[in-house]
């Protein structure tokens, strides 16, 4: 299960159903905010595009280029078990046991069992891997500093 079906879950399932009802019924947005929110996710979806696109030109896919950002990216160290793996990409701990397992066999990651739990496993980036990741990164960067002004924009929109 994705994070976007959580989410749906949790909109369908756990709001109250007579809160959901009044909320579709008696919107609060205007015809211009749902045009903004719209902007802004269709902007969102170009960039998830191009950076599938980009992946791939570096022979990866989109999920294991997500894979390598969250091990780099991981807040204050070098490792990153696969349970957080797992949670950091909303997928399952055996999707991320697959994904991590193909990302060593190509050589962009290396394993290796906690200490104290030989069951955790820790993974981190090789140095193949780490430079696969700045590339891309770069890529990203330079994408980013293209739209960010348009992006601001409609944050800037839709908090009004």
């Amino acid at each position: 299960m994705s994070c976007h079906d959580i989410i749906n879950l949790f909109i369908l399932f756990l709001i109250p159903y007579h809160f959901h009802k009044l909320h579709l019924t008696n919107s609060m947005f205007t015809k211009k905010q749902y045009e903004t929110l719209a902007a802004f996710r269709y902007r969102l979806r170009l960039f998830l595009q191009f950076s599938e696109e980009a992946a791939k030109k570096e022979g990866l896919s989109g999920q294991q280029h997500q894979a390598l950002l969250a091990i780099k990216g991981f807040p204050g160290r070098e490792v990153i078990t696969v349970g957080e793996l797992a949670e950091r990409l909303c997928i399952h701990h055996n999707s991320a046991v697959g994904l991590v397992n193909r990302l060593e066999k190509d050589g962009l990651v290396t394993k290796k069992s906690g200490e104290i739990d030989r069951r955790e496993m820790y993974v981190s980036l090789t140095l193949g891997g780490t430079k696969m990741l700045e590339s891309l990164a770069y890529a990203h960067k330079e994408e980013l500093l293209k739209i960010g002004p348009q992006l601001r924009s409609l944050l800037s929109q839709i908090s009004e």
